[in-house]
């Protein structure tokens, strides 16, 4: 079969509680990345990269955002007989709740309308994750090693590996063990890779590593049909543990940048380390770019600013302050005297007018973006807050779970939530 038969669906997640308040108001696949672009994107461009161009999107939570930058960005023409469409979970004449309660059964409630056949082949892939997959490659490992399921495999350093699906893979790919997030260390330590796969990696050093589940599947469709029969509701916990020796369940080994973007944590240090000199992700790949939605704004102006390792989207305005380690997205704007250490921040929607800038000032409000006179470290500024002059913002002497007025610390990160207002003088 020809990959323009291949179906891709992409999940939404579920509440993304890890990411609150990122989620608070969008699905975790419509949350912003690297300044400019959304989560989802990269999933969408690894497809599209490949020539895969049937993509199905399933969410649940928020989803207004992700339906906005969809139909905004991703415009197929009516000769390629692809496109992309979100399915929501929805009630039903089947039962009264029909919430998704899991991957697998997020799949399962939408397999009718999917239009495949038993032959046919499915992607499902994560909208959580920062990596650049060829899945023409992974499609093709499939289809030669005469796989039912072939799962993308990552090498991780045995002391992280706890996190995830875990398993055993032997030289012909071949997966013979599947542990869900194992926490013995002697366990891990039985399923460290060797031999052939291990000599493959590009790390060369004494590090032991086993191969984890990436959430990303090859599916041949009756596999897929089978297996969703029962009750199972998790890829992961339920449904590849019981097929284990019964059906040809294959690796496809991934040695390159990945990130599950899962917590606060790691979404933050993932946006600022693509503000490094030689990030560990490129996103100047002409060949197979990250695509998104395409605004027509002005180029960015930087008006007498000290910066190192600075990211900085289009329409933005910096003014004589100084940025260390920082990502700054669309439209924004940093006043005077400003200093930023290891600052994410989102941009906004719109730009004020001189008109809504004199109403501010009328009503005692801050501008959009960040004021004179500002410190702000470790901080995630989220789309359109707005932060007066002389704000004093770091997460320190803070528990994680603090809450006030649209600030929260979350994983030792200040987040400051979408639309929320900071007074001048205000120091947290």
């Amino acid at each position: 079969m020809g990959l323009s038969d291949v179906l891709c669906v992409i999940m939404g997640g579920g509440r993304g509680t890890r990411l609150f308040p990122l989620t608070k108001y969008r699905c975790k696949p419509a949350v912003p990345l690297a300044g400019k672009y959304r989560l989802v994107d990269v999933p969408i461009s690894n497809c599209l990269n490949a020539g895969l161009n049937k993509i199905y999107i399933l969410t649940q939570f928020n989803t207004r955002s992700l339906h906005r930058h969809i139909e905004n960005t991703y415009r197929f023409d009516t000769f390629g007989g692809g496109g992309i469409e979100i399915f929501s979970a929805e009630q039903t004449n089947d039962g009264i709740g029909n919430w998704y309660e899991g991957n697998a059964d997020a799949v399962r409630k939408n397999m009718r309308y999917f239009n495949v056949c038993d032959h046919d082949i499915m992607v499902v892939l994560s909208g959580d994750q920062l990596y650049r997959m060829d899945i023409a490659d992974f499609i093709r490992h499939h289809v030669e090693t005469k796989a039912d399921l072939t799962i993308a495999a990552k090498a991780v350093a045995n002391v992280k590996v706890s996190a995830f699906g875990v398993m055993r893979v032997e030289d012909d790919f071949s997966i013979t063990e599947f542990i869900e997030k194992p926490m013995d260390i002697s366990v891990i330590e039985k399923l460290s890779i060797g031999g052939l796969l291990r000599n493959n990696l590009k790390d060369r050093s004494d590090t032991k590593y086993s191969l984890v589940s990436m959430g990303i599947y090859v599916f041949n469709v009756g596999i897929l049909k089978r297996a969703l029969a029962g009750s199972g509701t998790d890829f992961g916990r339920e449904i590849i543990p019981s097929l284990l020796g019964r059906i040809k369940l294959k690796a496809y080994i991934f040695d390159d940048y990945w990130e599950d973007i899962g917590t606060v944590r790691s979404f933050f240090e993932t946006n600022l380390m693509l503000a490094q000199g030689i990030p560990q992700f490129n996103f100047f790949d002409e060949k197979n770019p990250i695509y998104t939605h395409p605004r027509v704004l002005p180029a960015s102006k930087i008006n007498s600013c000290s910066m190192r390792e600075v990211l900085i989207s289009e329409g933005s305005i910096i003014s004589e302050s100084t940025l260390r380690r920082c990502v700054v997205g669309q439209r924004g704007m940093v006043g005077r005297s400003s200093l930023l250490e290891s600052v994410l921040m989102m941009g906004a929607n719109m730009y004020e007018t001189s008109e809504d800038v004199a109403s501010n000032k009328k009503n005692g409000i801050p501008n959009i973006g960040v004021g004179d006179g500002c410190y702000i470290r470790n901080c995630i500024i989220d789309k359109n807050a707005r932060i007066g002059n002389n704000v004093k913002l770091t997460p320190d002497r803070k528990d994680d779970g603090f809450e006030y007025d649209g600030i929260y610390v979350r994983d030792g990160i200040l987040c400051i939530g979408q639309d929320a207002i900071i007074p001048d003088n205000t120091s947290i």
